[in-house]
């Protein structure tokens, strides 16, 4: 990551994410590349959930960074996108998936999203989190078709767990991302993010998306499983922490009053150095 081209509090957050460990022990042009692509994902996912814009000035600043993406693309002024010039110059990454990511957090400022069909929520996950897992797939030195498939799976199955982490936090700002198909099923009425989250049967509708993570977590972890080329270390890492969790979340179950469950950091790191040690 370059620091002349990358602002102070962008910084900040990718030291303080919690795989900043993972990242750190790539080589130094990877590391520096994946923390570029993550101080975009940052900057434009602020924009979808900044809660004091209004939806226009929010819609404008994404088309800003769309621009942007487009000259750097284009080789004119990069404006913004400076962020992941060397990025995309050293890994040949891909406009499409930048702009996907933009796409999918379009869909947030268009609309709170809530109770979207199955369909809906697939393709807001395959831009905010698999378009994310392709560009860091080609980061990691990984074969195009392998990273295709590793991206998809590892994507939808980390998105998928973090909505279900994030039940009252979403509620509380408007959005509900359970599918209705699950709601309805369920016996859910379609009221209000609040009361939709506070109806114990929306326990069903979870487990519904929790069963999905498991299949998309299973096929990320046979990928892993077979080794392929590259440097694997920050996805392995997101399987062996997340997985965990949403087992942890069935458990606990998702009627109300929930509990959210946090990374613990210290068994974070032990799970870096492990896999650091056996890789």
């Amino acid at each position: 990551m370059n620091p002349d081209s990358t602002p102070a509090a962008l910084q900040a957050q990718v030291s303080g994410s919690s795989f900043y460990a993972g990242m750190r022990v790539l080589p130094k042009a990877r590391r520096e590349a994946m923390y570029a692509v993550y101080a975009f994902c940052r900057a434009v996912d602020d924009i979808a959930d900044d809660e004091i814009g209004d939806r226009r000035a929010r819609a404008e600043q994404l088309e800003a960074w769309r621009s942007d993406i487009e000259s750097l693309y284009a080789g004119g002024n990069p404006g913004q996108a400076a962020l992941v010039a060397e990025a995309v110059r050293e890994f040949a990454l891909d406009k499409a998936d930048f702009l996907a990511v933009i796409d999918g957090m379009a869909m947030d400022v268009d609309h709170d999203m809530r109770w979207p069909t199955f369909e809906e929520l697939d393709l807001y996950c395959d831009r905010v989190a698999s378009a994310v897992g392709r560009l860091s797939v080609k980061i990691f030195g990984m074969e195009h078709g392998v990273g295709i498939e590793l991206a998809h799976h590892l994507g939808r199955a980390l998105q998928f767990t973090n909505i279900l982490r994030d039940v009252d936090e979403d509620a509380a700002i408007g959005r509900v991302y359970l599918p209705s198909e699950a709601l309805l099923a369920a016996g859910v009425e379609l009221l209000d993010p609040i009361t939709v989250v506070g109806d114990p049967r929306v326990d069903a509708a979870c487990r519904f998306l929790a069963a999905k993570a498991h299949v998309h977590f299973r096929a990320a972890e046979a990928i892993l499983a077979q080794r392929p080329k590259g440097h694997l270390i920050a996805p392995r890492l997101m399987a062996a922490v997340y997985a965990p969790i949403l087992v942890r979340m069935e458990a606990l179950g998702w009627a109300p009053p929930r509990t959210r469950i946090k990374v613990n950091k210290p068994a974070l790191l032990f799970t870096v150095v492990r896999l650091w040690l056996f890789r």
